[in-house]
């Protein structure tokens, strides 16, 4: 993970007073800024994290904090130029925003490498292993929030939902970047998995937009017989290019976010974005009423859903089985 440390340069004699006086005022309009490596983040945070928008919105105005009234929102993207995240986050510090909310492990690491008095609140993955915080019960320094760590075992479930709804696949494409260490473990902790239900891993690294004309002529010069992507910003930005590949050569799916599903894919399994949109707001109120970061746990997933597309899978002349259909959270028929 590469963040260059112009923004902590950029940061330096920016003055910000003490967390404790953040604590609400009648009358003020906070803003808080939003930062992603995404292509666009629109004007709530809540958008950021997929299908949790309304979500997001109704709990923010359960807490009293209404956009546009007292609260509003300073969006940053990266458009997927991961290099320019350091002076986005030093261009909010300059701003002297209340808060910053940092989507994705690279927003994260360069808010924090931007500031360490403005509280940070993340929606990122293994937290302690990329150094954001101390430990999960105390994370310490200017940061909290939400980590979006399905856990090792999630590609193995993944994998035998989708053996399961389709028993004639055998090899099966994954769409990944081998050079981030979580998903380098993932792929080794599914192995015994694979090999049990008797499929062959292709993986293959997409680590830019440009990587990914290249990736769908290794799957199809392989022959892949199904298609996966572990989540990441990138493979997020481009899940309309990841679907359309799929459909076009007639490969069932299965991805973790409900996105891909809704963009024509066949099935996913994974965290409900929704839950954590809804669990974000109440981070941001504690701050603002004058908790320090440190002192407030990171909190893991604690909701996971099943979704999958009826239409997808008749295109396909796939016939879910009654055993996958009886555990979906949703069925988009």
């Amino acid at each position: 993970m590469r963040v260059i440390g112009l923004a902590v340069i950029l940061a330096v004699g920016v003055i910000h007073a003490p967390l404790a006086a953040i604590a609400q005022q009648a009358g003020k309009v906070y803003r808080i800024g939003v930062l992603s490596s995404g292509s666009s983040i629109p004007d709530d945070p809540g958008r950021g994290v997929g299908q949790g928008r309304q979500a997001f919105l109704e709990r923010l105005s359960d807490l009293g904090w209404v956009v546009g009234k007292n609260v509003t929102f300073e969006p940053r993207s990266a458009d997927q130029r991961l290099d320019r995240l350091p002076g986005l986050a030093a261009e909010l510090v300059q701003l002297n925003v209340s808060m910053i909310v940092a989507f994705g492990n690279q927003a994260a690491l360069a808010a924090k490498r931007a500031t360490a008095t403005i509280p940070i609140v993340i929606i990122a993955g293994d937290p302690v292993g990329t150094g954001l915080v101390a430990s999960l019960a105390h994370p310490g320094g200017n940061i909290t929030g939400l980590t979006n760590e399905a856990g090792l075992e999630i590609l193995s479930k993944r994998l035998e939902l989708l053996k399961e709804a389709s028993p004639k696949i055998s090899r099966v494409g994954i769409l990944t970047n081998r050079s981030n260490t979580s998903e380098a473990r993932m792929l080794d902790a599914t192995a015994p998995t694979a090999q049990a239900l008797r499929l062959t891993f292709l993986p293959v690294d997409v680590r830019s937009p440009s990587d990914y004309d290249g990736a769908f002529a290794v799957l199809i010069r392989e022959r892949v017989d199904a298609l996966t992507a572990i989540e990441s910003p990138l493979n997020g930005e481009y899940r309309g290019s990841i679907v359309s590949f799929a459909a076009g050569n007639r490969l069932p799916t299965v991805f973790g976010d409900r996105a891909f599903v809704d963009a024509g894919g066949l099935m996913s399994y994974g965290i409900s974005f929704a839950d954590l949109s809804r669990r974000l707001p109440t981070f941001m109120d504690k701050i603002l009423r004058g908790a320090k970061p440190g002192d407030l746990p990171i909190e893991q997933p604690t909701k996971f859903e099943l979704v999958i597309n009826l239409k997808t899978a008749k295109a396909l002349r796939l016939a879910i089985p009654p055993s996958v259909l009886g555990r979906a959270d949703q069925v988009i028929e």
